[in-house]
């Protein structure tokens, strides 16, 4: 297809912003998304069409794929990017915390997925990329609500691109490792009243944060994230996992490799957790 519809959702910065602006770069029909509008006007400068979406809102979601059918008439691609990052110790998080965490990174993509998977199977074609992470392979201390959401993602992602198959529906998942973003500025704000004085792990708050942040440590840039992955997802017969950025490959393989005594060692070490009293 000579222009390709594509919805990207989380578009305000980051990755989100990268692929819109990528997609566009390759001649496609970029529908950007985010809670506000006035997040994207930059991209609506540019020739891309914009619309509101809130991902936790069922309605607004309709409202897109709508507006969407009804102004170009198809979906190609959907990138589930929309996320956030909730980190901390477990103990100190609420349930309330981690079903948010749930709510934006699981739950919402899947509802979008059932949405859009019908317009596509009437199509006979399309692509439903989902951006999960390496978090979702490697767990590490404090960050036991994100790395879940993420391997839920993943799993669903799995489970989808076997059963859609048949409709001529691919489905990738994305597995970035450090990708230069707000992210991890976003992730300290949200320790904000999770580390309290009297949390087990107040001692070990400067370690807290430096996880919550480790994404950005020597980053991969955005813009050469953006446009790998849009030469792939792009692709008559797309990988299903995709894994661009720095850590995105040598963690895995860690993971695999090294025993998992040694490699929970090796993690409560650098995060502080060796050292605490008991």
């Amino acid at each position: 297809m000579a222009s390709p519809v594509v919805i990207v959702t989380g578009c305000s910065s980051g990755i989100g912003k990268a692929l819109c602006q990528a997609f566009h770069r390759q001649g496609c029909r970029v529908v950007a998304t985010a809670r506000r509008l006035e997040a994207i006007d930059d991209l609506k400068a540019q020739g891309i069409l914009t619309l509101p979406l809130d991902v936790t809102d069922s309605v607004a979601m309709n409202s897109v794929i709508d507006t969407v059918l009804a102004q170009i008439g198809r979906i190609d691609i959907l990138v589930n990017n929309a996320g956030f990052g909730q980190f901390g110790p477990l103990m100190d998080l609420s349930p309330a915390q981690i079903h948010a965490q749930f709510q934006t990174n699981v739950l919402a993509p899947f509802e979008l997925m059932q949405q859009v998977a019908p317009v596509m199977k009437e199509q006979r074609s399309g692509t439903i990329v989902n951006i999960g992470s390496i978090s979702g392979i490697v767990t590490t201390p404090f960050s036991g609500a994100y790395s879940a959401s993420k391997a839920a993602l993943h799993s669903l992602s799995e489970a989808l691109r076997m059963e859609l198959a048949p409709f001529g529906i691919h489905v990738v998942t994305v597995q970035p490792g450090a990708i230069q973003s707000n992210f991890g500025q976003a992730a300290d704000q949200g320790l904000t009243g999770v580390l309290s004085p009297d949390s087990w792990y107040a001692p070990l708050e400067s370690k807290i944060r430096a996880r919550a942040v480790l994404s950005q440590a020597n980053a991969t840039p955005v813009h050469d994230f953006a446009e790998q992955l849009v030469a792939l997802v792009m692709k008559p017969h797309p990988p299903t996992t995709i894994r661009l950025g720095r850590k995105s490959r040598w963690l895995p393989l860690l993971k695999r490799l090294l025993p998992p005594k040694l490699m929970d060692f090796l993690l409560k070490r650098q995060f502080g957790l060796t050292q605490m009293p008991r």
